[in-house]
């Protein structure tokens, strides 16, 4: 049943008026100085930007900026946080702030420091940082860590993990490990390679998409025109999402004609809406109708994969029943995406993080690869694997080498640079940097951007951990929660960097489609000379630790000679020791796929057979019960973004697409309400298995029964760090939690 108070399609007006506001607003000019820079933009993998000029593609393209990106830059713009926030209102103060407000105190722009049992930041010199930094790195490596986003640059993502590799340490945490680790993994293990193996040109070339788990319109909104592009060409979405989200429906962009922003192009042509967690048997299930239909692309299966035996025998022994039972979908509905994937040409399977937020998120993109190799649609232009990365360079970040599982080329190219062996000892990822430090094992923790405590779930625990470690420094352009929830137990350092367009010096970033796209120097707003580009950072501290051996580490001041240590190391990173001469943009080379040749060591893709996963939830006893008279519903949580967020970050409290007005509600489907005998914005309770959240309103939705939806961070605090064992990706899109009322 529509609500009528709803939008009937994303994107449209709204999208005007957003540009249209920022236009008018007093930063109006140097918003749009800044949406011409030539610098990839701050928000998703597909971003625009680069040596194209601000609004293009990296196939030239007009007009591929999205209101994401006019927020995230509009935010860099803000005035200097005014110094009487730190000397005026205590650390109990800050953290009453919610994300949008931390956000909204402007951009950091001196150096800051929390002294141990001290309430208040103070400022702090450089040197003093420095020096402080340095003794607090001089710690057994094992004992030494960082913490990554993709919001950095790959120069400052090389420096970071070669000077801890050097250093002794592998303990490479990075903000991927808490969403795409499961595709990385899962692809790697496949085909060999962890990342899409689709470019935009072969997008264009594809007549069909399968979009998982994603909510493209408010998190990827540039990947909506390739949509809308391809319904105009006949083509087929097939939309698989336990929530109906409106902008899947019809989105309206401003890079098409009038009619399509004005009344929104249509955009799925199938939406199936299975049970949270249950992606496997859906695919399993358009794998064994494949199968039945005579639609198996057996040449491609026996001559380039492998493992395919296993598969097919565990279609041909699981019952329709078992899989139309975990899923919640029917036959019927699973038999169609069969045929509809029969019928296509060359179809894109992409997915986002409600394949990978699950306790058997590798499993899932196993399933994917299998269905792409089963059906043919891989190996050829306009066919493939698309996973859609969230951050603008936290692919970039894992070319780099900040990662706990680097590979074994990547390793050998570091160990002949370092001339040294690099450390056996298995490093962190985010959850065991957690564990770790709430245990007491880790003494220094250096965070290149992001937010390491409002990522992490169990709220609780994460502010304990990082309490216990002694020195926390944290390069930041604003202030966001973690920097006031997150304190270490000795000294907390707050550190003022340029962002993307402002660092003077060139910079370069990797999209989710393997382009790597070249910054050009800038000029930040800000009067202050106290911000130090990440670059410099990384550079000074790993020359005090380092000196000049086994490299020379002051020479890496000059970013160019970064880039051609990249090229030297990196697979296929080779051209980037020409980008400087030629400004020419590139294709990672290897990762995309023109024929069935994989990256395996047999050359062939790796199929697998993957289970049915167990997805019974608890009686609400495990939530302690409930009480005489009180009505309760145990229901399967989704933690999700809202439409104005970007990862953390919040720029809108509401989300007017769902109906959401403010960040304390939860979207239920109208038949659990009915079941539970509850109404429309009525206030309840959530109690998940970490902690409770009380007087939320409840806003009826179109999610699947059975499930709810809760905005991310916030519901952090609910739930438990159940962890995919393969990825160590937690399960942000299937938390148990009783809701009472």
């Amino acid at each position: 049943m529509a609500d009528p108070d709803l939008p009937s399609s994303g994107g449209g007006w709204p999208l005007i008026d957003g540009w249209a506001r920022a236009t008018l607003s007093p930063n109006g000019p140097r918003l749009w100085q800044t949406l011409n820079h030539k610098s990839a933009c701050l928000s998703c993998a597909w971003g625009t930007g680069g040596q194209n000029g601000g609004f293009r593609d990296e196939l030239g393209e007009p007009l591929q900026r999205c209101l994401k990106s006019v927020e995230a830059i509009a935010a860099e713009l803000q005035p200097a946080v005014d110094p009487n926030v730190f000397a005026g209102r205590s650390l109990h103060e800050l953290q009453q702030l919610s994300s949008a407000a931390c956000d909204r105190l402007g951009r950091l722009d001196r150096p800051l420091i929390r002294r141990e049992g001290k309430g208040h930041y103070e400022p702090i010199g450089w040197e003093e940082v420095f020096s402080l930094l340095e003794a607090a790195f001089r710690c057994p490596p094992e004992r030494l860590a960082s913490y990554s986003s993709g919001r950095s640059s790959n120069e400052a993502a090389y420096l970071l993990q070669l000077m801890l590799r050097a250093l002794g340490s592998n303990n490479l945490a990075d903000c991927s490990d808490l969403c795409h680790a499961p595709s990385s993994i899962g692809l790697r293990q496949a085909l060999g390679s962890g990342t899409s193996n689709v470019n935009l040109e072969g997008l264009h070339q594809a007549d069909c998409v399968v979009l998982v788990g994603s909510n493209a319109p408010a998190n990827h909104p540039r990947l909506m025109n390739e949509l809308i592009r391809l319904r105009e060409r006949g083509g087929t979405v097939i939309v698989i999402n336990p929530v109906l989200e409106v902008g899947l429906q019809r989105f309206g962009s401003p890079a098409f004609p009038i009619r399509s922003l004005l009344q929104g192009s249509e955009i799925a042509s199938i939406c199936l809406q299975p049970i949270p967690g249950s992606d496997t048997a859906v695919f399993l299930g358009i794998q064994k109708a494949l199968l039945e239909q005579g639609g198996i692309a057996w040449e491609l299966v026996k001559g380039c994969s492998e493992g395919w035996e296993g598969l097919i025998a565990q279609l041909e022994a699981t019952p329709w029943e078992a899989i139309t039972a975990c899923c919640g979908l029917s036959r019927e509905e699973l038999e169609l995406c069969a045929a509809r994937l029969r019928a296509s040409r060359a179809a894109v399977f992409a997915w986002a993080m409600g394949i990978t937020h699950h306790a058997n998120g590798v499993d899932n993109v196993q399933a994917i690869v299998n269905t792409a190799v089963l059906s043919g649609h891989i190996g050829r232009p306009g066919a493939g694997t698309m996973p859609i990365r969230g951050h603008s360079n936290v692919q970039g970040f894992g070319s780099m080498g900040v990662t706990v599982h680097l590979g074994p080329e990547l390793r050998q190219a570091l160990e002949q640079l370092l001339g040294q062996p690099l450390s056996p000892r298995q490093g962190y990822d985010t959850r065991a940097l957690i564990e770790a430090a709430d245990a007491g094992s880790v003494d220094t923790l250096f965070c290149l951007g992001g937010n390491l405590f409002g990522a992490n779930p169990d709220s609780t625990q994460a502010a304990r951990a990082l309490g216990r470690i002694d020195t926390v420094a944290y390069l930041a352009t604003k202030p966001n929660t973690g920097h006031f929830h997150g304190l270490g137990a000795r000294q907390t350092l707050l550190l003022p960097v340029f962002n993307r367009f402002e660092t003077p010096h060139r910079t370069t970033v990797e999209s989710g489609n393997n382009w790597v796209r070249l910054n050009d120097p800038g000029r930040s707003h800000l009067r202050s000379d106290q911000l130090r580009s990440e670059v410099h950072i990384l550079v000074e501290l790993a020359h005090r630790l380092l000196g000049d051996t086994p490299i020379a580490w002051s020479r890496l001041h000059d970013s160019a000679y970064v880039r051609e240590l990249i090229a030297r190391t990196v697979p296929g990173y080779g051209p980037m020791a020409g980008i400087d001469a030629s400004r020419r943009e590139f294709e990672v080379q290897g990762r995309v796929l023109s024929e069935p040749r994989f990256a395996t060591p047999s050359g062939r893709a790796r199929l697998a057979a993957t289970s049915l996963p167990e997805l019974t939830l608890p009686p609400p006893e495990h939530f302690g019960g409930l009480a005489a008279g009180e009505r309760g519903l145990v229901l399967s949580l989704i933690t999700a973004r809202s439409y104005g967020q970007h990862n953390t970050v919040v720029y809108k409290e509401g989300d007017s697409y769902r109906g959401m007005p403010h960040r304390h509600t939860i979207l239920m489907n109208r038949d659990d309400l009915a079941r539970a005998g509850w109404r429309a914005h009525q206030r309840v309770d959530v109690q998940g298995e970490a902690g409770v959240l009380e007087g939320v309103e409840i806003i009826p939705g179109e999610i699947r029964a059975g499930a709810a939806l809760m905005f991310y961070p916030e519901a952090n605090v609910l739930m438990r760090a159940v962890c995919d064992p393969r990825s160590g990706t937690p399960a942000f899109k299937r938390v148990p939690v009783l809701v009472r009322g």
